[in-house]
């Protein structure tokens, strides 16, 4: 046997073994919160309660567009410091996590994955990152790839990301890295203009779960009716969690590594006629918040110092109040019972919230914590 041949043989087993030890050992619910660095003000990592995770991510890191390496900031460098700490304080078991991107990197990752060189350059700046800061995993949030190309990339980004992963741990002994992806709550893009389709074999081959974004359904974008954004139901469309987490699996992603979605904030509007407030009741504009969004902990606040009515609309199994012409779609510690409780009954490997320091008093993450089990 040539010695190329060989080398890439052992290259190739290390990938499988530290692929399966990564899967065998993920068979813990994933109870998941990302922490955005905005909130760090009224939210610190040292406040988090670990005792409601299993898995924290850091949100977020961006890509530097000119050397395709993440660009820690000197404001990043002593947050990553001070969240891994209190990630791990007191011998924790919480896993900490990256996440790099965000709402507003579409275009640096589609140029990094378009060739081998960025893709490496990428990669290889990840994994050092993960190893400097004593993290234990990398999450990617690439929203969204664009078209079939893009979507291409994707699939060859994230199996080179495995492959360096498990080569890394292989070399130095340390336990191979997570990999997870924050993806469109449905692997294909159905409601786009040039709809694609995620790789989803090569996803489930690379990635040790998918964190699905089962959440802004509706939103500022349609302001004509109301509408519950983070529904697991809907009568009349597919745009439903249920639907998205029923197609991931469907589409090859195994039903363990997907995690479901959930939002700790609602979305807004401003109703028509008070005397229609139902879901999809006419609207006049967004409402309340900033673009019509408020965080789960002012959903409470508006509904305590405004005698809103609350409804927990079977439906769609999602929440819901009024008062006056305002109207807000949220999600609350019934329905999140009921998301949970459909998740395990799915047989999907957990869950994750947008977004830790979002909650009221740990309202959300308590309930869905403990509507899991252990």
């Amino acid at each position: 046997m040539a010695g190329r041949e060989r080398n890439a043989i052992l290259f190739f087993s290390a990938t499988f073994f530290f692929t399966f030890m990564a899967a065998s050992s993920s068979s813990a619910p994933i109870k998941a919160g990302y922490w955005p660095t905005w909130t760090v003000s009224y939210s610190p990592p040292s406040s988090i309660d670990l005792s409601l995770f299993t898995h924290v991510f850091y949100a977020f890191v961006q890509v530097d567009s000119a050397t395709f390496q993440l660009n820690v900031t000197a404001a990043d460098d002593r947050l990553l410091k001070d969240f891994s700490a209190a990630i791990h304080a007191h011998g924790s078991p919480v896993k900490a996590l990256l996440s790099i991107g965000g709402g507003d990197s579409d275009s640096a990752f589609a140029a990094l994955a378009a060739g081998p060189d960025t893709r490496s350059a990428f990669i290889e700046s990840t994994i050092a990152v993960a190893r400097r800061y004593g993290l234990e995993g990398l999450d990617l949030d690439w929203e969204f790839p664009k078209d079939d190309k893009e979507m291409a990339d994707f699939g060859k980004l994230l199996l080179e990301w495995n492959a360096a992963a498990a080569s890394e741990a292989a070399a130095t002994g340390r336990p191979r890295l997570l990999l997870t992806a924050a993806v469109y709550f449905a692997p294909r893009f159905f409601l786009s203009r040039t709809p694609q389709s995620y790789p989803a074999k090569q996803m489930a081959v690379a990635l040790d779960w998918i964190n699905a974004m089962c959440y802004d359904f509706h939103g500022s974008w349609d302001t004509t009716a109301t509408g519950e954004h983070a529904a697991l139901y809907d009568p009349r469309s597919n745009i439903s969690t249920s639907y998205g987490l029923k197609s991931w699996i469907a589409a090859g992603m195994p039903a363990a590594k997907v995690a479901m979605g959930m939002p700790m904030y609602g979305r807004t509007w401003r109703l028509s006629d008070p005397s229609q407030h139902g879901v999809g009741a006419p609207a006049a504009g967004v409402g309340l918040g900033e673009k019509g969004v408020l965080i789960y902990a002012k959903v409470v606040e508006f509904n305590r110092n405004n005698s809103a009515t609350v409804v927990h609309d079977e439906a769609t199994v999602a929440a819901y109040s009024y008062a006056g012409t305002s109207w807000v779609g949220y999600d609350d510690p019934w329905s999140v019972t009921r998301k949970v409780e459909y998740a395990r009954q799915l047989g999907i490997g957990g869950y994750f919230f947008w977004a830790i320091g979002y909650d009221d008093g740990w309202n959300l993450t308590g309930t869905a914590w403990r509507a899991w089990g252990y």
